[in-house]
């Protein structure tokens, strides 16, 4: 089971400075419409030839659109040998309802 982190808790997590990767996995023309502050960005279909990019000592924080797509992004990486990973409940979109009204909504 992947843990869920609510945009709340991740909001927290910058705040403090915590070390951790944030992955954002939505499409290139999702990401041109919006994105969280220091993200990576690789799309869903390219974690496959690409999860070697990514650290495995630090947490990794999956977001898509609305959580469905980074869950299921988070379950491949799990399965991969990565083994601190989350998922932003709710994706990009609750972000922008609950912390940051300037991320525009799509």
């Amino acid at each position: 089971m992947i843990p869920q982190i609510t945009p709340i808790e991740l909001k927290q997590w910058m705040a403090d400075g915590m070390e951790f990767v944030l992955l954002d996995v939505r499409t290139d023309e999702e990401l041109a419409l919006c994105s969280l502050p220091n993200h990576t960005h690789i799309p869903m279909n390219m974690i496959p030839m690409r999860h070697n990019e990514l650290p495995d000592d630090v947490p990794i924080v999956v977001y898509c659109h609305h959580g469905l797509r980074s869950l299921h992004t988070a379950m491949y990486l799990a399965d991969a040998g990565f083994e601190q990973l989350y998922n932003l409940q709710g994706g990009i979109d609750a972000w922008s309802v609950l912390v940051d009204s300037q991320v525009p909504r799509y």
